[in-house]
C-alpha cells in the first residue's frame, strides 16, 4: 500500500511540474498580449526556467540523497506554490520571470528525486523501463491538461484580459495537496547512499567521474539534441497556431495540446512497444518519422487567411498534423534516459540524474531561443524546419550511444564470468 502511495505521489508531482514548465508556450503568447512584451523578450522565459534548472542541479543533485528525496520533493512543491501565489496578487512579466526561476529550482529538485525514487522502487532494467515510460507518459498528460487548464482561464473577447493569472489559484492548491500525499508516504533511501556521497566534495566528485564514461557523454549528447526539438515545438507551437495557422489565442493553446496528447500516447505506448522491438530499432524509426512529417506537413501552413467563423471544424488541417510529431518524438526521451541510468549503480542515480537536467536544460534553452529568433526574423514554418538539423545529428548520438552501451554490457559480462 505504501509503495503505491508513493508511486501515486511521484506521478502526481511529476503532472504538477508538467502543467508549470511546458505552460511557458502559453505564458509566452499570454504575456504578449497582456504585458506587451516583443518575442525574443518574451521568449526569455525559458532562459529563466532552464538557467535555474542547470545551476541547481549541478549545486546540488549529487548530494541530494544526502537530504532525503522525499522531502527534497516537498520543499520544490512548497516554493512553488508560493510563487503561483504571487501570479495573480502582482501581475508583471517581472513576475513572470520570477515564476519560472522558482519552478526551474523545484524541478531541478524534483527531477533528480523522482528519477532516483524510480531506481529505488525498482529491481531490473525492464521493470526501469516501463516505469520510467508510464511517469513520463503521465507528465505528458499533465502537458495536455495545462492546455486546456490555461485556455479555460482565457478571456476568449479580450484575450489580453489578465484574468488568466486567475489558474494559478488552482495550481498552488494541487502543490499543497501533493505535499500532504508526500508527507503520508515512506520512501527507503538507504540504498542511495554510501561512503562516496557522505560528503559534499564527495558527490561532486561521482558528478564529475561520470564524464570520463564515454557512454556519459554521447548520452548526454543525445538528451541535448532532443530537449532542444522538443522545446521548439512544445514552447512555441502556440504561437505558431495564432499567427501562422490564424487561430484564436485560446483555441491556439488547446489545439496545442495534441502534442501533448500524442506525446503521453507515445510514452505509455512504447513501454509495450519495448517488449518486442530493440530500443534503438524503435528511436531510429521515431526520428526518421518525425523527419518525414515535418517536411510532408509544414507546406500545408503556407498562405492561411485569418477567418472569423474559425472553429475546430473548419481549422487548416495543419493544426491536426503537425503536433502529431509528438507520438513519434515521445519515446525518445525516457528510453534513453532509463538506457543510461539502468546502465549505472543505484548509487550514481542522482549525480547522474543532475547531468541529465542540466544538459536538458540547457538544450531547451537553446531550442526556444533559436526558433524565437527565426520566428521573429523569417516565419514559423522557418522555424519549425530549423528541427530537422537536430533530427539528423541525433541519428548520430544515437549510434554512438548504442555502441558504447553495447560496449558497457560486454565488460560488464566480462567482469561477471571472472567473479565467479
Amino acid at each position: 500500500m505504501n509503495r503505491f502511495r508513493m508511486l501515486a505521489a511521484l506521478a502526481l508531482i511529476y503532472m504538477v511540474f508538467a502543467i508549470l514548465l511546458n505552460s511557458v508556450g502559453t505564458v509566452i503568447l499570454q504575456s504578449i498580449s497582456t504585458f506587451g512584451v516583443d518575442k525574443p523578450q518574451a521568449s526569455l522565459l525559458e532562459l529563466f526556467k532552464d538557467l535555474p534548472i542547470a545551476i541547481t542541479s549541478l549545486l546540488v543533485a549529487s548530494f541530494l540523497p544526502l537530504f532525503g528525496y522525499r522531502r527534497a520533493m516537498m520543499i520544490a512543491l512548497g516554493i512553488v506554490a508560493f510563487a503561483c501565489v504571487l501570479m495573480p496578487l502582482y501581475p508583471s512579466f517581472h513576475t513572470t520571470e520570477l515564476l519560472f526561476t522558482c519552478v526551474g529550482i523545484s524541478f531541478a529538485l524534483t527531477k533528480v528525486a523522482v528519477y532516483s525514487s524510480i531506481g529505488l522502487l525498482t529491481n531490473d532494467r525492464s521493470e526501469h523501463g516501463r516505469l520510467t515510460n508510464t511517469v513520463e507518459g503521465l507528465f505528458m498528460v499533465g502537458v495536455l491538461i495545462a492546455g486546456w487548464l490555461f485556455s479555460a482561464f482565457v478571456d476568449r473577447s479580450a484575450p489580453a484580459n489578465p484574468s488568466w493569472l486567475n489558474v494559478y489559484w488552482v495550481l498552488a492548491v494541487i502543490c499543497v495537496l501533493v505535499i500532504v500525499l508526500l508527507a503520508t508516504s515512506q520512501l527507503d533511501e538507504s540504498a542511495a547512499r554510501t561512503d562516496e556521497t557522505t560528503s559534499m566534495r564527495g558527490s561532486l566528485a561521482e558528478m564529475l567521474h561520470l564524464f570520463l564514461r564515454p557512454l556519459v557523454y554521447v548520452f548526454l549528447a543525445s538528451a541535448f539534441l532532443y530537449v532542444l526539438i522538443e522545446q521548439s515545438f512544445s514552447t512555441w507551437l502556440p504561437t505558431f497556431n495564432n499567427e501562422i495557422l490564424k487561430l484564436p489565442n485560446a483555441m491556439s493553446i488547446q489545439v496545442a495540446s495534441i502534442l501533448a496528447a500524442a506525446s503521453a500516447i507515445g510514452r505509455i505506448t512504447a513501454g509495450q512497444v519495448l517488449r518486442r522491438m530493440p530500443w534503438y530499432a524503435l528511436l531510429n524509426l521515431c526520428v526518421v518519422g518525425m523527419g518525414l512529417l515535418v517536411t510532408l506537413t509544414l507546406p500545408l501552413a503556407h498562405g492561411v487567411t485569418a477567418r472569423t467563423d474559425i472553429g475546430w471544424f473548419n481549422a487548416p488541417i495543419a493544426a491536426y498534423l503537425i503536433p502529431l510529431i509528438g507520438l513519434l518524438m515521445a519515446p525518445i526521451y525516457p528510453v534513453i534516459n532509463s538506457v543510461a541510468l539502468s546502465s549505472l549503480p543505484k548509487p550514481s542515480h542522482a549525480a547522474m540524474t543532475g547531468l541529465i537536467v542540466i544538459f536538458s536544460a540547457l538544450g531547451g534553452t537553446l531550442g526556444s531561443r533559436i526558433t524565437a529568433i527565426i520566428f521573429s526574423r523569417f516565419n514559423g514554418i522557418h522555424a519549425f524546419y530549423f528541427s530537422l538539423v537536430p533530427m539528423s545529428l541525433i541519428l548520430i548520438t544515437l549510434f554512438l550511444f548504442k555502441r558504447e552501451t553495447d560496449r558497457a554490457g560486454q565488460k560488464t559480462a566480462r567482469i561477471t564470468f571472472t567473479a565467479k
